[in-house]
């Protein structure tokens, strides 16, 4: 596969800004309101918090910068889930150089994503999984810098962006157990210096002030981890056999039309593993390790592993399989491939537009991208103007639906008023109470009925 390398440069500009700008714009036509987990980092992130009870902080920080820059305009936290996607390909494709005399190969890594739904479909979501892939290939980078250089800059941007991922989500340690596996193999054959501990002192500097608010908060987002993984001894056979089953099958099943589109190049589907090839066993070490530790996780401890979980653990695997076959890789065939790119290209923004867009109507109910939650927040703010003169500065919901509806007024009202899980002191300022507390039953302020919250209670300066 041969391609002028100018012409190279090119098509990989022209990939990125349309994958920027159609999933950017999709999402924006067809969604009336912003999905579940974008809502509740911009309402979590509010006072720039070192953690949560669920998630490191990283997650809401951006979020939250975006609306303290931006407001309420839903296109913009689809353009940071697409920033995140892009900058994580240019970085990929960076790394890939290294490892290719032709630089078409570097293409065709990055490419080849574009068949997993990990990097387009569930992308528009901004959450942990997206949070965490420019810090997954920066550190995969840099790491492969600091081999290659054995400089200090290196290693230090190695410690910086581990310890940002694990600021991402706590699973970030899967990769950086593959990066340390590669390093006990180098270590085995005698070619590391002991330099790349430098990596340690950022690591741990950047991981401190997360570390000392874990502490004081009783190990929050552990004990939310460990609950949401679903791990219960009760039945052997459900978690500890059924449960690792159904996750590779799920892998099978997302990788699949990966699979599909990378036959479209190759001429044969037989290698020759070279386990002396330093290049191959570090892509075997980030690519293979942590996709076997998530299947032991499920197998020993019988976790239900969440199949967007593994959103960032396949970033590499373009250029692991181009790498292995390159040898095999056959132009003649890249007139089939390019059709079946673009097809796929094509298939998964029309699938998710007509997934957002079908039968819309008459479902408020729903917590996520279907909610009217401007045309409710406009509802509350006119109940408001006709009956208080001050402005709404709180808005009071616990519990995942009536956050949900808090985290929407925090959002959507032009005053946006602060979110909060509970106020125990009454305030005499603008407070909006949703539907669950003692507050309501003695509410001396508004009570408004309206669907889906049925009851509020609104206290404010007449």
């Amino acid at each position: 596969m041969r391609i002028k390398k100018n012409e190279v440069n090119r098509l990989f500009v022209l990939f990125l800004f349309s994958h920027l700008i159609i999933w950017t714009l999709i999402p924006t036509f067809s969604n009336i309101n912003l999905p579940l987990d974008v809502i509740e980092a911009i309402t979590r992130g509010n006072g720039w918090p070192l953690g949560w009870d669920k998630h490191p902080p990283l997650s809401i920080w951006f979020p939250r910068f975006f609306f303290e820059i931006f407001g309420n305009q839903d296109w913009v936290f689809y353009l940071l889930s697409q920033i995140f996607v892009v900058l994580s390909f240019i970085i990929i494709f960076q790394f890939s150089k290294d490892f290719f005399k032709n630089s078409s190969y570097s293409l065709l890594s990055v490419l080849l994503l574009e068949g997993i739904c990990f990097y387009n479909f569930t992308t528009p979501e901004f959450n942990v999984n997206v949070c965490q892939l420019p810090f997954w290939t920066l550190a995969v980078y840099y790491c492969w810098q600091g081999i290659k250089q054995n400089d200090n800059f290196s290693w230090l941007m190695l410690g910086v962006f581990a310890a940002l991922g694990i600021l991402s989500k706590y699973l970030f340690i899967y990769l950086l157990i593959g990066i340390d596996v590669f390093f006990i193999y180098l270590i085995i054959k005698k070619k590391i210096n002991f330099r790349c501990l430098i990596s340690l002192i950022t690591f741990f500097l950047v991981l401190l002030p997360h570390l000392i608010w874990l502490v004081d908060n009783n190990y929050a987002t552990i004990t939310y981890a460990l609950h949401r993984s679903g791990i219960d001894g009760s039945n052997f056979f459900q978690t500890h056999l059924f449960q690792p089953m159904l996750f590779l099958g799920k892998q099978f099943l997302v990788l699949l039309p990966f699979f599909i589109l990378f036959l479209f190049v190759i001429s044969k589907f037989n290698i020759k593993i070279n386990f002396k090839d330093k290049k191959l066993i570090f892509l075997l070490a980030i690519n293979i390790i942590p996709v076997i530790l998530m299947f032991l996780t499920s197998l020993l401890m019988g976790a239900k592993i969440k199949t967007m979980w593994m959103a960032p653990f396949y970033l590499f695997i373009g250029v692991l399989f181009v790498y292995l076959f390159q040898k095999k890789i056959d132009i003649r065939k890249i007139k089939y491939f390019i059709p079946v790119f673009l097809f796929l290209l094509a298939f998964y923004p029309s699938a998710y537009f007509l997934k957002s867009s079908i039968g819309l109507k008459d479902r408020i109910e729903i917590t996520n991208t279907d909610y009217p939650g401007k045309k409710i927040s406009q509802m509350v703010h006119e109940k408001w103007k006709n009956n208080f003169s001050n402005e709404i500065e709180i808005v009071v919901g616990q519990g995942w639906t009536n956050e949900w509806y808090a985290g929407n007024l925090s959002y959507h009202l032009k005053s946006k008023p602060k979110w909060i899980m509970k106020l125990d002191k009454e305030l005499n300022v603008g407070t909006i109470w949703i539907e669950g507390f003692d507050k309501i039953k003695n509410c001396d302020g508004i009570l408004y009925k309206i669907k889906p919250f049925n009851d509020v209670c609104m206290v404010g300066t007449k």
